[in-house]
């Protein structure tokens, strides 16, 4: 899995580049969608198998998840929007792909069974063919180690810095949009 830290800084970033006023119910729900689907490691602690469907990586890292997940949140986190509004359904959609991308930063590791993308319908795991991410340990006395800095690394260059290129970007564009023209 790639770390909880870049999981929530992909969301973070993602929300910094929409347009538009941000409330803290999107910060928190864009987050949440984000990190939330790694609660299946509570698993381990009772039991259940890696690879079952409630196993890390199963059912929490599929794409029906991140769609019913990133719904319920929109729907208890975000007020400021009015329900199913335009602006409520393109939220959901970009609350659904930051879900996604869960799976798909995971998916992007060297490590692990795989990621369940099609849970519940199919526990078949899958990898992307670029696997440039080391796999994160599992437990903070791992994550503490030289392994943990070691994908701390692999991730600040794999995944923080071209998000942080796409923020100062999306930024600069913004303003050069905005300067009245000469």
């Amino acid at each position: 899995m790639a770390t909880p830290i870049t999981h929530g800084l992909l969301a973070a970033g993602a929300v910094q580049m929409l347009p538009g006023r941000k409330s803290l119910g999107l910060w928190v729900s864009a987050i949440l969608c984000s990190t939330l689907p790694d609660l299946d490691c509570v698993g381990f602690s009772l039991g259940i198998r890696y690879g079952d469907l409630l196993g890390h990586r199963g059912l929490t890292h599929s794409l029906l998840f991140a769609l019913l997940l990133s719904a319920a949140l929109l729907l208890l986190m975000v007020r400021d929007v009015r329900r199913f509004s335009g602006r409520w359904w393109r939220l959901w959609v970009f609350l659904f792909l930051i879900g996604a991308s869960h799976g798909l930063l995971d998916a992007m590791t060297d490590g692990g069974l795989g990621v369940a993308f099609f849970s519940p319908f199919s526990n078949a795991r899958y990898f992307l063919p670029w696997r440039p991410l080391r796999v994160s340990p599992i437990g903070l006395r791992r994550f503490l180690s030289p392994w943990g800095a070691a994908v701390i690394r692999c991730e600040m260059l794999w995944v923080w810095l071209p998000l942080a290129a796409a923020a100062v970007a999306t930024t600069v564009a913004r303003r050069v949009s905005r300067r009245p023209s000469e």
